[in-house]
């Protein structure tokens, strides 16, 4: 069978398997947008992953105890059936995310939040995602702004991280660091060189989506690490801006530094604690 051929049927089964999942998410969410109406999405995305070729391996243990806000490190869009595969939680996304073909509407089945780049939209926003964290909704931030080819991890911005503390009404929300790591694509484990293979699995700069998602389809897949660091207590850090370079910190030296005892995916029951 030739990669193209591959790739074609991989679009008709993610195809028919959305088809499948999305209207009962739809139809749940009318009734219920507690912790049970990630169930369906976390199924979907472990789907994907399957159909995808996406293999993931998880370190460290995911805090699914309790409500938490995961922060990590961005390369992909593909990032993010990688992490709800493992995690039940609402990511926060770029506005324009959310008028992305197909993807921006299944990224409202996910419940995610999507902010603006535009400063007058800040106080509503910051409100809205007050008001998932007061539902008890677990939330997931790439603080990076941006994605990357992985090889490093770009200062975080820490105007976000501020919902992890709010000193007036002492509500803190304990911050799991996550460090996403590219162990092989299409086989290759990615490095140097003309024929590196990275790129085919990150996502970045003036990259085109179609284009790319088209070159991943066709490939052997990929298998991506998710290490998960111990969680940072906000209580511990002066403000926003410390809490922000010490996740910082912590997910970079991950990206570049020893592995944790890992933890195969499919034995985590995935967690976040919904509201």
């Amino acid at each position: 069978m030739t990669r193209s051929l591959i790739a074609v049927t991989k679009a008709l089964m993610f195809v028919l398997w959305s088809l499948l999942v999305a209207p009962l998410q739809v139809v749940f969410l009318l009734f219920n947008r507690g912790p049970a109406a990630y169930i369906l999405p976390h199924i979907w995305q472990r789907g994907v992953c399957r159909i995808l070729g996406l293999r993931v391996i998880v370190e460290g243990t995911p805090d699914t105890t309790r409500q938490v806000m995961f922060v990590s490190n961005h390369l992909s869009y593909l990032d993010i059936p990688v992490i709800a595969s493992v995690l039940k939680a609402s990511f926060i996304a770029k506005k324009d995310v959310s008028s992305w073909p197909v993807f921006g509407f299944l990224s409202t089945l996910q419940q995610t939040a999507f902010i603006s780049r535009d400063r007058k939209d800040a106080k509503v926003e910051k409100n809205n995602l007050s008001a998932m964290i007061a539902a008890g909704k677990s939330l997931i931030l790439f603080p990076e702004g941006t994605s990357t080819d992985g090889c490093d991890v770009v200062k975080f911005k820490s105007s976000l991280f501020s919902l992890a503390a709010d000193p007036a009404t002492g509500a803190f929300l304990p911050v799991q660091p996550i460090s996403i790591v590219m162990d092989n694509v299409d086989g290759r484990v990615p490095g140097a060189g003309p024929n590196d293979v990275r790129d085919m699995y990150a996502w970045h700069g003036d990259m085109t989506m179609g284009p790319h998602l088209w070159n991943f389809v066709k490939s052997r897949g990929a298998t991506i690490r998710l290490v998960f660091h111990p969680v940072l207590d906000p209580q511990v850090y002066n403000d926003r801006k410390l809490l922000a370079d010490a996740a910082w910190n912590t997910v970079r030296e991950g990206v570049s530094g020893p592995a944790l005892p890992s933890t195969p995916a499919s034995t985590l029951a995935a967690v976040a604690v919904g509201g």
